[in-house]
């Protein structure tokens, strides 16, 4: 097989929680552009429906489906229906995050609510779908991390703009990686591969101030765009990177290397 069949993911079906959100979409578009079957979930169905038809009028094969990761019986659900429907899941692609905390001084079930879905809702939901591709001796598991799992706050970079960053996204972020490692350990035999790539700040039209002191901060002196995923996801869901797991991948314009 060339190598560039190796990036092919024809036939594959893939998941991708989170799809129609700035790291979302583009990750989704990749997938299926690599000629993917991709389920969308998100908790109101509804409200992606319409992202998920202008995709499918490209030719894409995109299916929208209902799931609250904070519930165990809803991530059983989606599970079934998908099998039901394709008959396999051979990637998934945790991408979700519920962000309720605003500040640090925000109430402790503010923490607690974010940790049902970015922590346990993260683990239910791999565990599931890693023992089925288990149980099929091949697939792919790919977390979407932050560079604010890998380093401290740079509470510089928000000052006097009146918003900034939450420890709780730095708490579950963080675990995630560690949550990667142990299950690429764990699938690993069966034939799963469990990584994580960490993204650094995307461009959302932010404050100018904050715009330029992040771009400082890198060494290709940019936030990321709506492309700068795409690549690191294709790999990571195809055989081309058959012999990589247990790894953390920054994609971060050198931020955590500076």
């Amino acid at each position: 097989m060339s190598v560039l069949e190796r990036f092919k993911l024809n036939d594959r079906v893939a998941i991708v929680t989170g799809g129609v959100g700035l790291f979302g979409r583009q990750i989704v578009e990749a997938l299926a552009e690599a000629k993917a079957k991709v389920v969308v979930t998100s908790r109101d169905v509804g409200s992606i429906e319409s992202v998920c038809e202008r995709w499918r009028t490209r030719g894409l094969s995109i299916y929208p489906e209902s799931m609250d990761l904070t519930q165990e019986d809803s991530i059983q659900n989606l599970h079934d229906r998908v099998l039901a429907r394709h008959g396999q899941v051979d990637i998934l692609v945790n991408n979700a995050v519920m962000r309720p905390m605003a500040d640090w001084s925000d109430p402790s079930d503010t923490f607690a609510k974010s940790m049902s879905a970015n922590a346990t809702g993260l683990f239910m939901i791999t565990r599931l779908f890693g023992e089925h591709m288990a149980h099929r001796k091949r697939g792919s598991i790919i977390n979407i991390g932050s560079i604010q799992g890998m380093v401290g706050p740079d509470f510089t970079l928000y000052e006097g703009l009146g918003w900034g960053t939450c420890p709780d996204y730095f708490f579950h972020k963080g675990g995630m990686i560690q949550l990667t490692r142990f299950a690429a350990a764990k699938l690993g035999p069966n034939g799963v591969r469990v990584n994580c790539v960490s993204p650094g700040g995307f461009m959302n039209d932010q404050d100018p101030v904050f715009v330029d002191r992040y771009n400082d901060r890198t060494f290709m002196g940019r936030l990321a765009n709506d492309d700068d995923l795409r690549g690191t996801i294709v790999f990571l869901a195809s055989d081309a990177s058959a012999y990589i797991t247990g790894t953390n991948i920054p994609v971060d314009g050198g931020y955590t290397a500076k």
